[in-house]
C-alpha cells in the first residue's frame, strides 16, 4: 500500500519514528551510522570500509569509527576479506536485522498514524 507524504507530513513521519526510539530505549545511532547500517542491510554485499567510505563521500576512518560503535552493539561484524587481507568485510549479524525490524515497525506504525 503506497501513499504520498507532503513535506510537512514527511517530518511528522520521521520526527514521530525518532521520539518512538527515544522512548522505547532503542540504542542511539547518528544519522551517519544509521545510513551505514542501511546501506549494509538493504544492498548487496560485500561491503567493505573502502566501499562504504566511497559511497558515503567520507573517509575511512570516519566508517571505521561508526563500524566500531555499532560493532559494540553487536549491530555489524567485521573480518578480514581472505581474498586480499588489506579489506575489511562487513558483516550482517542477527542484533543488527532485529534492530532494523524494530525500527521498520516504528515507522511503519508511524506511518499508519499519519493515514487516520
Amino acid at each position: 500500500m503506497a501513499f504520498e507524504l507532503d513535506e510537512s507530513q514527511a517530518l511528522h513521519l520521521w520526527h514521530s519514528a525518532a521520539m518512538m526510539q527515544v522512548l522505547d530505549n532503542v540504542p542511539d545511532l547518528t544519522l551517519r551510522q544509521t545510513a551505514i547500517l542501511l546501506t549494509i542491510y538493504l544492498e548487496r554485499p560485500p561491503h567493505t570500509v573502502r566501499g562504504l567510505a566511497a559511497k558515503l563521500n567520507v573517509t575511512k576512518p570516519v566508517i571505521t569509527r561508526a563500524l566500531d560503535t555499532m560493532g559494540i552493539m553487536k549491530l555489524v561484524t567485521r573480518k578480514r576479506d581472505p581474498r586480499d587481507r588489506r579489506n575489511v568485510i562487513i558483516q550482517r549479524t542477527v542484533e543488527g536485522s532485529l534492530y532494523l525490524e524494530k525500527l521498520a515497525e516504528i515507522i511503519a506504525g508511524s506511518a499508519a498514524e499519519l493515514q487516520q
